[in-house]
């Protein structure tokens, strides 16, 4: 299949809440990346944080091996620094092949949880 997609894509609204309701891991409050890879090629993908009041972190080196999906969890994000929770960010993330990212972000502070998702703004490039 023909890959799709864009190399570089822009996430403007991060935010992970530092508590969370219900059984973990599945209703841990998390922002997630959903990462879609259609060429018959690995993608290597890094994430970059970016922050009101510090320099940028990353990057967070993924592969979204080909034709295949991968979801990723920033809370899970390490290397080379934990993502911050209770900390507004944005994130950019780059591509050396085409692919697709989604947004989504579950916040579970309270019991009537909240869900949101939308897609990523790609750049020309």
């Amino acid at each position: 299949m023909k890959a799709i997609g864009k190399r570089i894509w822009a996430i403007a609204e991060g935010y992970i809440p530092g508590t969370s309701t219900g059984p973990e891991p599945a209703m841990t409050s998390h922002e997630t990346a959903c990462l879609l890879n259609t060429s018959d090629e690995d993608a290597a993908v890094e994430i970059w944080m970016f922050f009101s009041d510090k320099d940028p972190v990353g990057p967070y080196k993924i592969t979204v091996p080909a034709k295949r999906t991968r979801h990723i969890r920033f809370n899970d994000l390490e290397d080379p620094s934990p993502v911050p929770r209770d900390t507004d960010y944005s994130s950019v993330i780059i591509s050396n092949i085409p692919i697709v990212v989604q947004h989504t972000r579950l916040d579970s502070r309270q019991d009537a949880n909240a869900l949101i998702s939308t897609i990523a703004y790609a750049a020309n490039d």
